[in-house]
């Protein structure tokens, strides 16, 4: 049992959230593995991104956002006094749903985290670089135009860039909020066998609106419905014999 409990990254209990008096989650109870794909699904509105961004304190920008219950990373509570927000999002790093690379070049949207942490010596930003391209598979393709606008990429493209950027910063868990909903059928292929690349070295949690994407992609799923988790567990018991009814239903196509 020890060595299951030693691969919890994030560790979830009794999570409330509250937009003024509007409960957006309720009693959401949770683990994340390490070096897996947890896929968040569920109809719009139903709380999937809302949890997701209670992973690093994006929903702190939010006004009169409230949270009660634990959200333990690495066994701290990072909703204690005292953590440092910065350091939880370096660790912690998001992918959001349209591609926002900044309006600078592909070598400087890569370098820009690090430098912002006192990064200066030219070789190391450049072994950075190359190697957030690579793990990102996106070198081959654009390594002789680093000093291209990233604007100038495609849409699939500009997403696996901004991938790369998260890399940068060489977290431990990467959040994805939709990540292939701006994008064609190919460069949504093109992420999703990235995806399932990096889970050999980070920990990744995927919000996603396509049934068959999590079932692609994931190893474990997590059904939400009206902000509450209605069922958790193995994505390929999920997809096949689902314990609950909504699940099923919702899977199936017969609502959502």
């Amino acid at each position: 049992m020890m060595t299951i409990e030693n691969n919890i990254v994030f560790d979830i209990n009794q999570l409330d959230l509250f937009y003024g008096t509007t409960q957006a989650l309720k009693n959401i109870n949770l683990p994340i593995y390490e070096k897996e794909v947890t896929a968040l699904i569920g109809p719009s509105g139903c709380g999937k991104s809302t949890f997701l961004r209670t992973l690093n304190r994006m929903n702190d920008l939010i006004e009169n956002c409230k949270i009660d219950g634990e959200v333990t990373f690495h066994d701290q509570n990072i909703y204690e006094n005292g953590v440092d927000i910065i350091n939880l999002r370096t660790r912690v790093g998001m992918v959001f749903q349209k591609p926002n690379p900044f309006p600078m070049s592909i070598f400087d949207n890569i370098t820009y985290g690090p430098r912002c942490q006192g990064v200066k010596d030219k070789h190391v930003l450049n072994e950075i670089v190359e190697t957030s391209l690579k793990q990102a598979a996106l070198w081959d393709e654009v390594k002789d135009r680093l000093k291209e606008s990233a604007l100038s990429l495609s849409g699939g493209q500009q997403q696996r860039l901004c991938i790369a950027r998260a890399i940068a910063m060489k977290p431990e868990v990467i959040l994805m909020d939709e990540p292939t909903s701006a994008l064609d059928p190919v460069a949504t292929a093109k992420i999703e066998d990235l995806v399932v690349e990096l889970k050999q070295n980070y920990t990744i949690v995927i919000v996603t609106h396509n049934m068959q994407q999590a079932a692609r992609i994931s190893d474990k799923t997590a059904f939400f419905l009206l902000g509450e988790v209605i069922e958790y567990g193995d994505t390929s018991h999920i997809f096949s014999t689902p314990d609950h009814k909504k699940t099923e239903e919702y899977i199936t196509g017969r609502f959502g």
